[in-house]
């Protein structure tokens, strides 16, 4: 059974930080792709940043130099760490996994709120 739990949201004033982390089990975690997505209320998802099996980072516009994604292969553990918190970063966060096939976390809340 395959599983992606993700965790550390919360509520966090503007300027704040937070780092998500998002375990997954039974899938070959270390060959896949694993991406951060959100969703803010009344608006589609939307791509935040994805690292490959091999560590290549990328970012979305919106998050570049604020946002941070990183993976612990001996932990099946993939991380975002967010500083500079926006209150429109406000959003569910997801977490996915790709390679053949594509599986997803149920998310987190992050409210960037003073």
């Amino acid at each position: 059974q395959v599983q992606l739990v993700e965790s550390g949201g919360g509520l966090v004033q503007p300027g704040g930080s937070l780092r998500l982390s998002c375990v997954v089990s039974g899938i070959m975690f270390r060959i896949y792709t694993m991406v951060w997505y959100r969703q803010a209320p009344g608006k589609q998802r939307e791509w935040v940043a994805h690292i490959t099996s091999d560590g290549r980072t990328n970012y979305a516009n919106s998050v570049k130099g604020r946002f941070a994604i990183s993976r612990d292969n001996d932990k099946n553990t993939v991380y975002l760490q967010m500083n500079s918190l926006k209150p429109e970063d406000t959003a569910v966060y997801y977490c996915n996994a790709q390679s053949d096939r594509s599986y997803w976390g149920q998310g987190t809340q992050v409210t960037v709120s003073s």
